[in-house]
């Protein structure tokens, strides 16, 4: 089935989540993604999982524990996985390729990390001319020495919400051929 809305699940993988301190609201975010999914799927809008290949030695290495999607949300056989090595999920990878074979121009995206993954994702769809909803409750990020978590996330969705996004809570999203257009 084809829709013209795509949720892209970003770097939700199981190293992220081990290997660097807790994440802001790690359990509310994963529900939240995990409900969009299911609404995803139950519309026909293609789920799209982002995954992070990292250099050898480190925990989102390819095909060691961490690089794997998180069990709570991991594809299924209808949903496409596309690798990438960049904060950036288009820079050489086949995401606009995939987008414009299925006619997706709407974007809903969640995941990790706010500051790197989803601010990079974000402003170069925004570029693409892809209509980009970001989705304020489903992604996250964690505390550095200067800023908390939850500083950041509130940061990046005013900064992304004033131009690059629409900004909506996952309970918000409507992925439904009949209403989707309007809610997302």
């Amino acid at each position: 089935m084809s829709s013209e809305i795509g949720l892209l699940v970003i770097d939700v993988q199981k190293g992220l989540f081990t290997d660097f301190g807790p994440l802001f609201q790690e359990q509310q975010m994963l529900s939240a993604i995990k409900t969009l999914i299911a609404s995803a799927r139950s519309s026909g809008s293609p789920v799209i999982y982002i995954q992070h290949c990292a250099d050898d030695g480190e925990c989102l290495a390819p095909e060691t524990e961490g690089w794997k999607i998180h069990p709570e949300i991991e594809p299924n056989d209808d949903d496409t996985v596309i690798l990438k090595r960049f904060p950036d999920s288009f820079k050489n990878t086949s995401l606009a390729h995939e987008l414009d074979s299925r006619g997706i121009r709407k974007l809903v995206i969640t995941g990790l990390q706010t500051e790197y993954c989803i601010d990079t994702t974000c402003r170069e769809a925004f570029t693409r001319d892809y209509s980009v909803t970001l989705v304020s409750d489903a992604h996250s990020t964690y505390d550095t020495e200067r800023l908390t978590a939850q500083d950041i996330i509130a940061h990046h969705n005013e900064v992304l919400g004033n131009g690059f996004a629409s900004l909506r809570r996952s309970d918000e999203i409507d992925f439904s051929p009949v209403t989707g257009a309007a809610t997302v």
